[in-house]
């Protein structure tokens, strides 16, 4: 894979096409190309490009995918994840890949990657800005639709891109997969409090898709709160959808918060890759 060093010239609005080349993802040793984004001071951000169209066609959409946790993939030379593999989103890209859409893989930026990760950066403008130059990025290499999917503490970054960016920066679709809807304040990291209640949801105006496992035990992301993303967010197309079944372990505590529980969709990987894209194309998950 090659990796592609962005400067600042290249995000500017209305840049040219850089001519993106179609990466067949999902094989352990090709996973995208890596790029690389300068952003604030003297941080970069990085993010794994691939996918396409079954037949060789031209995607339908670009999905930019934030992890959950601390945010921190790890992409390798190759854009491959080494850390946060568990994770529902990123379990389904070569799924998303055959379904038509391209992917993006965000890893946090140079300067958040201790053990906490993003932390509470989450809810940053300045974080919704390193978000919307990626979006822009993907935007100009593909000259697609580009719409933020993001998975559980990924959630909160999410929406706080969607809620702040505009232009070419912003998203044409937003996607949420066990938000973050429960926080812990007076925790001895005050982070831990945010959720996506703590931006702005009215200022989220795109096509709008929550979707909970009926299951899920993470404290975190009760299943019942889900459906109040949507009622307060001002977008025109929106849907919440609660999930049932699957393989998910059953699990206490934080452990309830991993990939293999009803948290991360375990075993149901085909079921939300599909009702994602159904919703992407306009139809109902």
């Amino acid at each position: 894979m090659r990796i592609v060093i962005a400067t600042a010239a290249l995000l500017c609005i209305g840049a040219a096409n850089t001519g993106w080349a179609q990466s067949p993802a999902g094989s352990a040793d090709n996973c995208g190309d890596l790029i690389t984004l300068a952003t604030r001071g003297n941080s970069t951000t990085s993010y794994s490009l691939a996918g396409g169209a079954s037949g060789g066609g031209k995607p339908q959409a670009a999905l930019v995918i934030l992890p959950g946790g601390p945010g921190f993939a790890d992409l390798d030379a190759k854009g491959c994840a080494r850390k946060l593999l568990g994770e529902s989103l990123l379990r389904s890209r070569s799924l998303f890949h055959r379904a038509g859409l391209a992917t993006a893989l965000i890893d946090a930026p140079t300067d958040y990657h201790g053990v906490d990760g993003l932390g509470g950066f989450r809810i940053a403008q300045q974080h919704a800005e390193d978000i919307g130059k990626v979006i822009a990025d993907v935007r100009n290499r593909t000259d697609l639709p580009v719409w933020l999917a993001a998975t559980s503490r990924g959630t909160i970054s999410a929406a706080n891109a969607a809620s702040r960016l505009a232009g070419k920066q912003a998203p044409d679709g937003l996607v949420l997969t066990s938000p973050i809807t429960s926080g812990r304040e007076g925790g001895y990291k005050a982070w831990v409090a945010q959720t996506v209640f703590s931006v702005n949801l009215r200022q989220v105006r795109i096509p709008l898709l929550v979707v909970a496992h009926a299951a899920d035990t993470c404290i975190r992301t009760p299943p019942m709160l889900a459906p109040e993303i949507a009622e307060q967010a001002s977008a025109m197309r929106k849907q919440t959808f609660i999930v049932k079944g699957g393989t998910g372990r059953s699990a206490a505590g934080l452990d309830a918060c991993e990939g293999n529980t009803p948290h991360g969709f375990a075993g149901q990987d085909a079921e939300l890759a599909a009702g994602i894209v159904r919703f992407i194309s306009g139809g109902s998950y």
